[in-house]
Order: C-alpha cells, then structure tokens, then sequence
C-alpha cells in the first residue's frame, strides 16, 4: 500500500482536526501517500481530493470542526454514486481509506468494501458516544463540557429566581451527553432515550424537592420518548397546577458540536488516527480503531452498527441518589 485517503462524515465534532493530523502525519512517517477527501462520501464522488503534507495540518489540532469539512451524501447511497466514487478513487492510485464519522459512515464503508474491495479503517467521530467499540468518541468528552458549563450558569440564574429549568442537549438516540453534563452539572432528573421517562414521578418529586431545594435542573436527552424539554416542560407544568412556580426551558442545540477539543478529545483522536493508519498498513480493513480500557483494538464495521452501547447503570443510580 502506497497511497491512502482520509475523510470526515457525518456530524462533525471536536477532535476531527486532531484524528486528521494524527492520520497525515502517521502516513508520512510511514512512507505513505496520503490525500484528504473534502466533503466526505460527496467530496469523494466529484474528486474533491488533494495531496497532503505534514504542513497540511499544522496548528489544526486545537480547532474544532474539520479542515475536510463534512456533508451527508445520498448520491453514495446509490450503486451509481458509489461506482463514481471508486472510479475517482482509481484515478489517483489510492488504495486505503481513513473514515472518521459515526455509524452512517462506516455502514458506507462497508457497503464500499463489500463491493469494490477498498480496505477502510475507521476512527470513532461522533458527540453521542453511542459507536460500539470504543469507550469514549471522538468529540464527546468537549460536548459534555460544553454542555455542563452552559448548566453551570443557567443554575446560577435558577437559584436566584427558585425556578426549575429544563435543559435540552442532543442525543437523539442515546443519552450519554445528557447522563454525564447531569452528574457532572449536580441535576435532580435526567430523562434519555434508554429508559422509560416517568412524568407523575417528577411530579411527585419536584413537590418534595421544593421544601428543601429553592431551584431544579432538569435534563432532557432530544430523543426522550415523551417530547423534547419544551413538551416535557409543560406536562409536568400542567400537573403541578402552580401559578407561583416558575418553569424554563433552554435548549443548548449545536453549540455543543462546536469550541476546542479538550486534551482529553485531542489525544483520543490522535490515537485513533495512528491506528488507523498502521492498521491499514497491518491489513485490518472493513473495522473501526476504538480504545477501550485504555488500549487500542479494531472492532469490525458489523459490531460497531449492529450492537448497541449501553449507558452505565451505575451513572443512572448515581443520578437519582444524588437528587436527595
């Protein structure tokens, strides 16, 4: 293998650029070829494809977003799109891809392989944490810090005015963001998608609560099954049937997939992407380098769809006996 390509797909997420400079870089050093694919599976379609160099991605490891930038292709979900793009691909002798994206983007890359054999190695870029295989994603440990420090200063103005505030960050399939910023932030409830959100029961508990507690932090996952904050808000407002207390609703939305990564996002990326590479090198292909217990392990494409990451229990527990 001479020449290889990297890619980022998906929502994009804090940490891209370092996964970037790490697979760039790593090439390199390893005698490689290596291109960037702007604009993912679409970039790769129309040949949107350039030569990098070591300088490509200097002073890129603390900036969020991507330098490829990112877009969701549907022309690649059909076998005409797909062909181009292999045809693009040949054009240029490449022979490895390096996919950095979430779960769409290896279903993708295993399609890809499956039908025209272009070994690809993914790296596990996604806020919600929700990839089988890994851990941790990359941009996730910056989203949940970008959310608690926006729960931070909204319980400031909370206990000022003894309201309950409702805080909606993203997850609209899994609840890992709003689980962690919810310990993390000190929240009385944190409703996600995993489990069964229960309205009377924080009916009842808000009404306890409030003969100890002047204000509340309510943290909603967008993929709850009973609504976004806003909904959630107002049926626990028409229960409660109190005039004089005060609910509010703020949703955080992309500001979450947005700022510089955390070291602990930089250097997560920048592992996975080495081991993109030398897995590559190694004849791994159609898997996604993840790390898990602190080691590096290539998980298959199938695994890292097909099976779901489950949330702590423990984080749950922690929750609710913290709430008292």
């Amino acid at each position: 293998m001479k020449k290889i390509a990297v890619f980022t797909s998906g929502g994009d997420a804090p940490g891209m650029n370092a996964c970037i400079r790490a697979v760039v870089r790593t090439a390199i050093y390893h005698g490689l070829e290596i291109y960037g694919i702007n604009r993912g599976y679409e970039g790769m379609i129309e040949g949107d494809i350039k030569r990098m160099q070591s300088h490509s991605v200097s002073n890129i490891v603390q900036r969020g977003g991507t330098i490829l930038k990112s877009a969701r292709s549907m022309e690649f979900k059909t076998p005409e799109g797909r062909e181009k793009a292999y045809n693009q691909l040949q054009s240029l002798g490449i022979e490895g891809l390096v996919a950095i994206g979430g779960d769409g983007t290896f279903t993708g890359a295993k399609l890809f392989f499956e039908e025209y054999g272009i070994p690809t190695v993914g790296c596990p870029g996604t806020i919600d944490n929700d990839i089988y295989g890994t851990d941790y994603t990359i941009g996730f440990d910056t989203a949940v810090n970008t959310a608690l420090d926006a729960i931070d200063k909204i319980r400031d103005t909370a206990a000022a005015h003894d309201r309950v505030f409702f805080i909606e960050v993203m997850g609209r399939d899994a609840g890992f963001i709003a689980v962690e910023s919810g310990i993390g932030g000190g929240a009385e409830f944190v409703l996600v998608p995993e489990t069964k959100s229960d309205i009377d029961l924080i009916v009842k508990s808000l009404k306890n609560l409030r003969k100890s507690k002047s204000s509340s932090i309510i943290v909603v996952a967008e993929g709850d099954e009973l609504g976004s904050a806003q909904t959630i808000m107002q049926l626990v407002k028409d229960r409660i049937q109190d005039p004089s207390k005060d609910f509010k609703v703020t949703t955080l939305g992309h500001i979450q997939r947005g700022g510089k990564p955390t070291a602990r996002d930089r250097v997560l990326a920048s592992r996975c992407g080495m081991a993109a590479v030398e897995g590559l090198l190694a004849g791994n292909t159609n898997c996604m380098a993840g790390v898990i217990n602190g080691e590096v392990l290539y998980t298959p494409f199938q695994d890292c769809i097909g099976k779901t990451k489950p949330i702590v229990s423990d984080h749950l527990k922690l929750i609710h006996l913290l709430s008292i």
